[in-house]
Parts: C-alpha cells; structure tokens; sequence
C-alpha cells in the first residue's frame, strides 16, 4: 500500500510540472542543445558517456563553481561579504585541501562513476534526446533528489558527529573551522562513501534520463560549493529555494562544530531544534551589526 501511494504522489507530481510545463514557452536554446546532444551520441558509446562525459561534468563544474570563491580572496571589497573575516585562505590550506580532492575524485568517486554506465544500462534509462524531459521536470526532478538527498545527510551527518566515532571520520571535514568553496568535498574516503550515498537514492527515485544524473550533479555541486564558501553574498538566487541554508547556516556549522547538520535545506534542524546556537548567534550578531 505505501509503495503504491508513493507512485500516485510521484505520478501526481510529474502530471503537475507536465501541466504547467504545457504553458511555458519554448527553450530558445533547444535547437543548438539538440544538436550538440545529438552529436555526442553519434560520436560516443553509451559506457563513454555515462563513464567519461560524467567525470568530465563533475570535475569541470566541481572546479568552474569554486572559481569565483578563490578569486574573492584577492578582491578586498568581497571581504566585507565574508562571514569569519579573522581566519582568511591561505595557500597551504587550500593545498592540503587540493591533494585530498584529487584523491577522492579520482580513487573513490572515479571508480563509482564507472558504474553509472551498469545502472542506465540495469533500469533502462535512456540517452535519446526525444525521451529528454523538459528543463521545468528537470528543475521539479532535481529539487524532490535535494530533499531526499537533505534528509539522508541530516541524520547521517549528525551520526558522524557522535563522540565515539567523530574523530575517526568526520573530523577530517572539520579540518578547516573556516570553510571556502574547494573544501566543499575535502573528507575522509569513508565520509565521501556514507554522505554520498544520499545523492544516489534521488537519482534511484526519480531517474527517467541520463540527463538528469548531470542535472542533478550540477545543481547538487552548485549547492554545497555555495554553503561553503565562506561568503554571504546579498542577492544569491539560491536563498529563493524555499528553506535553503545557504553559507552563513552552514558556515557556523564549521565554526561552532554542533547543530546545523542539513546540506540544503534548514527543516530537518528546526524541527530537531539543531539550530538553536545558530539562531542565537546570529540574533545576537545582527544586533552587534545594527549598533
């Protein structure tokens, strides 16, 4: 009964975004996109694609999204917008954080994105460009893995904070008490194994395309590239998310080492009351400003 009223609630919903879909304008990009799509599956195998063109997408987004956090660091008027102004980059750190990142992309999530050819390939998933959901499914698609994906690294991420366990793992996250964008997947290999499991269950969920595993990459990246920036910048299109974090919840999260565990969204810590501190701090922080 419970998996059948899942599939109505998830049927409802794509007939939902379809309706709304169905008044939107067209794409004026579609042509020149479909030609480029088109072009890659003449040219490249499905296993290439899947294995190659998704490293390819990780990592050039991964770093293009990081891009702007570093250059901030030699702009003197962003340093009014950074929220820990006392403890700036420094080049050793982001070192130690760029051989860490280039071991976890390569020896762990490398050999994961090997398999993602294997799972298109087990649940049918096509790569034509006609069964390609339109961008107003893929946004709905991407945001119903975020809430999945919020949920699992909630409870998983405050599991990793327990005492018996924190400093076997999850301290190496803690690494950096001032967090900046390229830190974003600096952890221990098991962390990247437990939290990231969290990303695959929206991808099992609510996969129709191979489309939407680089959608869902990109926005998924942008998201936690963004929270730990270290910049709280006025006018991010990301805080018109309902409920999102964003740096400044996430940031005293590095700071304060207890609370504030979502990645996304902030439900999960009001509901837990894991956001007292922070609401504190920060009451009290927009009352210094304001003096």
């Amino acid at each position: 009964m419970e998996v059948n009223g899942t599939a109505n609630i998830l049927s409802s919903a794509y007939m939902a975004v379809e309706y709304v879909d169905s008044f939107l304008p067209e794409n004026p990009l579609q042509e020149p996109l479909e030609h480029a799509w088109n072009h890659m599956l003449q040219n490249y195998s499905k296993f290439q694609i899947a294995t190659w063109g998704s490293l390819i997408v990780h990592e050039l987004i991964y770093f293009l999204f990081c891009l702007p956090g570093f250059i901030f660091q030699f702009l003197p008027f962003m340093q009014k917008y950074k929220i820990q102004p006392d403890k700036p980059e420094t080049w050793e750190k982001q070192w130690k954080c760029f051989k860490m990142l280039l071991f976890n992309h390569f020896c762990i999530q490398l050999p994961l994105i090997c398999g993602t050819f294997y799972f298109t390939e087990f649940f049918s998933i096509p790569y034509d460009w006609d069964s390609m959901p339109r961008w107003p499914s893929l946004l709905a698609q991407c945001f119903g893995c975020a809430v999945i994906e919020d949920t699992w690294h909630y409870f998983l991420h405050r599991a990793l904070h327990h005492r018996r366990i924190y400093k076997y793992i999850h301290k190496v996250h803690h690494d950096f008490t001032a967090p900046f964008g390229m830190q974003a997947e600096y952890a221990h290999p098991a962390e990247t194994l437990i939290l990231g499991a969290g990303f695959f269950i929206g991808i099992m969920v609510f996969c129709n395309h191979m489309i939407l595993l680089w959608a869902w990459v990109t926005f998924r990246l942008l998201e936690t590239i963004d929270v730990h920036s270290g910049y709280d910048i006025p006018l991010n299109p990301l805080h018109l998310i309902p409920f999102y974090a964003g740096a400044r919840f996430h940031d005293f999260h590095h700071m304060n080492f207890v609370g504030n565990y979502g990645s996304t969204f902030t439900w999960w810590d009001r509901l837990f009351n894991t956001d007292s501190q922070f609401n504190k701090h920060y009451t009290h922080h927009k009352a210094v400003k304001s003096d």
